[in-house]
């Protein structure tokens, strides 16, 4: 399975719930290239959720636009999918039942038996195929949820704070394999986030924002390879770079500053 290159552009969004409401979303632009790992990441309230749905197609902006491919989004797609922090699960079916999902409302539930067992394996889930998703651990039942995800053969996945709920060991798995698969697959990968070591260690590339209303403070790219270890000095830098964006620290760290925060 591979997914087809395309860009992601989105073009001056702004946007508010009722017409006297304060601004949610104030002239958001920027773009995401084809196989690229993006997180968005920002305090509660500044409009991130708001903009990875706008995104998705499933909320319509007051202003602006998303492009995917050359095409203005208008809804959702079976070419991007997203993951929420709930799995979102039907508890009476199966591992492999749950994962077909998307395949059977696609109309291509003949496919499943091809397609499923294969991605079951990548989310390294394949001996619990027949279990019922109810005796799975909530790392697991996500695992389920990606594998759904996956099944529509995607060439965006979009991930909404997925693993906000889980505890810090399942929540580090998860991050490593995500990112894995999407290289994988070729997968042009946007998270929102609000925890900086996630951006740091999914993402090749972050946009910070700021709030009321939210608006992009900036954009900071960083190449660390694909092992990345929390302790690492470069991975602390780029952390302390994305918290001084955030107004966490006074100063910006110099080239070179490799330290621990």
């Amino acid at each position: 399975m591979s997914a087809i290159a395309f860009d992601l552009h989105v073009e001056h969004l702004s946007h508010r719930y009722r017409p006297r409401s304060p601004l949610v979303l104030s002239d958001v632009s920027f773009s995401v290239s084809a196989g690229e790992r993006v997180a968005i990441i920002g305090r509660s309230g500044c409009g991130k959720s708001t903009l990875l749905h706008m995104i998705a197609g499933l909320l319509r902006a007051e202003s602006g636009q998303v492009t995917i491919a050359g095409r203005k989004v208008a809804g959702p797609s079976s070419r991007w999918v997203m993951m929420f922090q709930q799995p979102s699960l039907f508890p009476w079916l199966s591992v492999f039942e749950n994962a077909a999902l998307a395949l059977r409302f696609a109309g291509r539930k003949g496919e499943a038996s091809k397609l499923v067992g294969g991605l079951l394996d990548l989310v390294r889930l394949s001996d619990q195929a027949k279990a019922g998703v109810q005796q799975l651990s909530g790392g697991q039942q996500q695992r389920v949820a990606l594998a759904r995800s996956l099944a529509a053969e995607p060439d965006l996945l979009l991930l909404d704070e997925p693993f906000s709920a889980l505890d810090a060991f399942t929540r580090a798995d998860l991050q490593r394999d995500v990112r894995a698969i999407a290289k994988r697959l070729g997968l042009t990968l946007l998270l929102v986030t609000h925890d900086i070591d996630e951006a740091v260690v999914m993402a090749d590339r972050v946009l910070v924002m700021d709030a009321h209303p939210g608006r992009i403070l900036a954009d900071l790219s960083f190449d660390l390879g694909e092992r990345r270890e929390k302790q690492d000095p470069a991975v602390q830098y780029e952390r302390a770079r994305i918290l001084s964006a955030l107004g966490e620290t006074a100063d910006a760290p110099r080239p070179g500053d490799l330290y621990s925060i």
